[in-house]
């Protein structure tokens, strides 16, 4: 059995690049960009009038103002402005030539081709040109997750595709004689199948894709074959169940026969300790505790790191300061272990936990209390750190 903090070093070690792919801006929301963005354009890429109204040259002091052009956005102004004369302007537009300043139309009266200045306006109003943006300026960096505004950022450099990294496919196999898919009747004795519903969702939310490869009853042979065409398909493989000591337990003697290298079978944490992790090629696989806290919590703690990873993103979790609102007690303090509980403006509530089957314990908490190793207590009023979820 291996610390936590080994399982992470072993884990890290294994990592390998992740793969590259140019893909259309419009389906880019969410990816995670494989290369820098820099900019081969100013923004603005001239002066341009930052409302409507005229152009003029801040140095004229004339009375009135002949307006000699009238300037749309998009179009390039034709004339030079000399004193005396301003052009009339609409916002976005490109100044012309000896204009610095635009005066807004609220203070402004035209009459017969003439402009007034009628009221005060201190303001130039105008974006010069680089002034937000110069050639040359990296704007986005390989690593940021690309959101909606980073996808209008993209389309104003020009591009129409950019280079993301390839979203990992990940195969999800449950086994167990004893579980049947929602939706069927129960006979005596069986569970339904949630691990694979969960693992699931919590492999969409990171911006992955699922394979699912079903149930699986306990037969070896029928999971090696189940394994075996993940292994020549996905990225990574998920196998809820069939991880412990049972006599029916039988992934890890077949990942060996599969020409899987495991790198650990046992962690000190608890739940989750008869975990198992394994590489083939540049393929990895986690053999997960069926009861379904365990699968959850070792997902976050061990294959979320991992697959964020694989999608270029370096995850690191988000830790919320608090302080207990109830003595938390354990009767073992062997392993790591990691506690569901409820923060809320800076208290931590513990939730009436009856262990690793306990699924429904999730829905009631936001955060994981981590204790460490040799800790059999934490009182009330002690402030800890908890890990959002």
């Amino acid at each position: 059995m291996i610390s936590v903090e080994k399982a992470h070093k072993i884990i890290n070690k294994t990592l390998t690049y992740p793969k590259i792919e140019t893909i259309p801006i419009e389906k880019s929301l969410g990816r995670i960009l494989a290369q820098d963005i820099v900019s081969g354009l100013n923004m603005p890429p001239f002066d341009k009038s930052a409302m409507d109204g005229f152009a003029i040259s801040s140095k004229d002091n004339s009375e009135k103002f002949s307006i000699v052009e009238v300037i749309p956005a998009g179009a390039v102004p034709k004339k030079r402005i000399n004193r005396g004369e301003c052009a009339k302007i609409m916002t976005g537009a490109m100044l012309p030539d000896g204009t610095d300043r635009v005066v807004k139309r609220e203070v402004t009266k035209e009459k017969n081709g003439v402009m007034f200045i009628k009221g005060e306006d201190k303001a130039f109003n105008v974006c010069l040109e680089g002034e937000d943006i110069q050639v040359g300026d990296r704007i986005l960096a390989a690593g940021d997750k690309i959101r909606s505004a980073e996808v209008g950022i993209i389309a104003s450099m020009g591009m129409n595709t950019v280079k993301v990294y390839k979203k990992p496919l990940v195969g999800i196999l449950t086994t167990g004689s004893e579980i049947v898919e929602p939706g069927k009747k129960l006979a005596t004795g069986q569970i339904y199948n949630s691990n694979s519903y969960s693992l699931s969702a919590q492999i969409l939310e990171l911006g992955a894709e699922v394979k699912y490869g079903g149930i699986v009853s306990d037969n070896q042979k029928l999971i090696g074959k189940s394994i075996e065409d993940f292994l020549s398909t996905v990225d990574m493989v998920l196998i809820s169940g069939g991880v412990s000591m049972g006599d029916f337990d039988y992934v890890p003697q077949i990942l060996e026969k599969l020409g899987v290298t495991l790198h650990f079978e046992k962690v000190a944490i608890k739940p989750g300790k008869p975990t198992v992790f394994g590489t083939c090629g540049k393929k990895f696989v986690f053999g997960l505790p069926g009861n379904p806290v365990s699968t959850f919590i070792i997902f976050e703690i061990f294959v979320k790191p991992l697959l964020y990873s694989l999608l270029g993103y370096t995850f690191a979790p988000f830790y919320l300061k608090g302080v207990m609102q109830q003595d938390m007690k354990r009767k073992k303090s062997i392993r790591l272990a990691f506690v569901p509980v409820m923060y809320n403006k800076g208290k931590i509530s513990d939730i009436s936990y009856h262990g690793s089957a306990h699924f429904n314990v999730l829905s009631q908490a936001n955060a994981l209390l981590e204790i460490p190793v040799g800790i059999d207590e934490i009182l009330k009023g002690s402030e800890v750190d908890v890990r959002q979820i």
